[in-house]
C-alpha cells in the first residue's frame, strides 16, 4: 500500500471540498482498501464520509428510498423491505459474507469494481486499470468473465448482486456535487466497456452518491433472486437471475427480469419480459421465454457454458417465482 493522507468529513461541504482536491471517498472501505493494498488504486488522499446523513430507509407502498451509507445488512434486515421487496433482500443476503455485509455500504456495493483477476494483478495487461495496455483475459483464464456487453478492450464481469436486483426494477441513483443534485436512471448509470473500459459509470469526479430510489408495482412482492456459483457462500456469481412477476387472473401482467454473472454491466432482459406478458404461466412459457436470455452473447474460450447456464438459471427462477402464491 502506498502512503496517503486520511481525513474525516464532518458534513457534505467538507466531503465535496476534499474530493475537489483529489481525495477518494471511503465508507465501509471493503472495496477501496482491498484495491489499495493490492496497489491497483493509489489515491493520494482518502476522506471518510461516514458522518454524512445518508442513512435513511424510507419505505412506502411500491417505493423505497435508501441512503448510500446504509449498510447492506441493515437494509436486508428491514422488516418492510423484506415484505415488499424480497428480491432485493435475497440479493443482499447472497452477497459476500455476514461480516462484510455488516460493514459494506449500499453506495459502495453499487460502485464496487470488477473482480477480474487480471484487473487486480498489476503485472497483467488491463485496459480498465491502464488504458491502452491490452486485455489479458481475452486470451487468458476467462471462465468467470462476461459474455454480454463486452468489447475487444474488456470482458470483465460486473460484481454486484444488489445492482442486478435494482436493474430489474425502476431504480434511480441520486448524486450530488457543487452543482447540486442529479437523478440518474440506473439503466443509464453503468457504462459498457466499449473503447473506454476505464469509465465504469457516469458519476463525475468528486460526485457523491447519496441515495437510490426504487419504484415498483405489485410484481415486487412476488420476486426473488437466484445465484448460481461454484460454492454456497462468499463467492461471486457464475450466473444469477432477478425475477419479479405480477400474475393476475391466470395471466402474467408484468414481468421484470435481469441477470448477473454474465454481463459487463447488470443486464436487463426485455426480450424475456415481452415473451411473458399477456400469457398464462406454464413450464412451457418459462422455457420459451428463457430461451432468449443469452441472445447477443459472445463467449470466450472458457466461458461458453454460461450461454446455456444463464438460460437454465432464468427458466428455474421464472418457475420458482411463478409458483408462488
Amino acid at each position: 500500500m502506498f502512503p496517503f493522507r486520511f481525513s474525516k468529513a464532518a458534513d457534505e461541504r467538507a466531503a465535496l471540498s476534499a474530493a475537489a482536491s483529489g481525495a477518494r471517498y471511503v465508507a465501509g472501505g471493503t472495496t477501496l482498501v482491498d484495491l489499495m493494498r493490492e496497489t491497483v488504486e493509489r489515491p493520494e488522499a482518502v476522506v471518510d464520509i461516514n458522518a454524512l446523513p445518508y442513512r435513511e430507509i424510507d419505505v412506502q407502498p411500491g417505493r423505497l428510498r435508501v441512503g448510500s451509507l446504509v449498510r447492506m445488512a441493515q437494509l436486508a434486515e428491514h422488516p418492510i423491505v423484506r415484505e415488499q421487496f424480497p428480491m432485493i433482500v435475497q440479493a443482499l443476503e447472497l452477497s459476500a459474507s455476514a461480516q462484510l455485509r455488516n460493514s459494506a455500504s449500499i453506495g459502495g456495493n453499487l460502485l464496487q469494481r470488477t473482480r477480474c483477476l487480471y484487473f487486480r494483478d498489476v503485472t497483467a495487461a488491463c485496459n480498465r486499470r491502464t488504458p491502452g495496455s491490452g486485455c489479458a483475459a481475452i486470451g487468458g483464464r476467462n471462465r468467470t468473465h462476461a459474455i454480454l456487453g463486452t468489447s475487444h478492450n474488456c470482458v470483465a464481469t460486473h460484481a454486484s448482486d444488489f445492482a442486478v436486483a435494482l436493474t430489474a426494477l425502476d431504480t434511480t441513483v441520486i448524486a450530488r456535487d457543487d452543482n447540486g443534485e442529479r437523478r440518474i436512471p440506473l439503466n443509464e448509470f453503468y457504462l459498457q466497456p466499449g473503447s473506454t473500459p476505464e469509465r465504469e459509470n457516469v458519476l463525475r469526479a468528486g460526485e457523491l452518491l447519496t441515495a437510490v430510489e426504487i419504484t415498483a408495482g405489485s410484481e415486487a412482492r412476488r420476486s426473488g433472486y437466484l445465484k448460481v456459483r461454484d460454492r454456497e457462500s462468499y463467492e461471486f456469481a457464475l450466473t444469477s437471475a432477478a425475477v419479479a412477476l405480477d400474475i393476475t387472473g391466470g395471466t402474467v401482467r408484468t414481468a421484470r427480469v435481469a441477470v448477473g454473472g454474465v454481463g459487463a454491466v447488470p443486464w436487463r432482459l426485455p426480450s424475456v419480459e415481452r415473451a411473458l406478458v399477456g400469457r398464462a404461466p406454464s413450464p412451457e412459457l418459462w422455457r420459451i421465454a428463457a430461451s432468449t436470455a443469452a441472445d447477443g452473447a459472445t463467449p470466450l474460450a472458457e466461458n461458453g457454458f454460461k450461454v446455456e447456464l444463464i438460460k437454465r438459471t432464468v427458466e428455474r427462477q421464472l418457475s420458482t417465482i411463478g409458483a408462488q402464491q
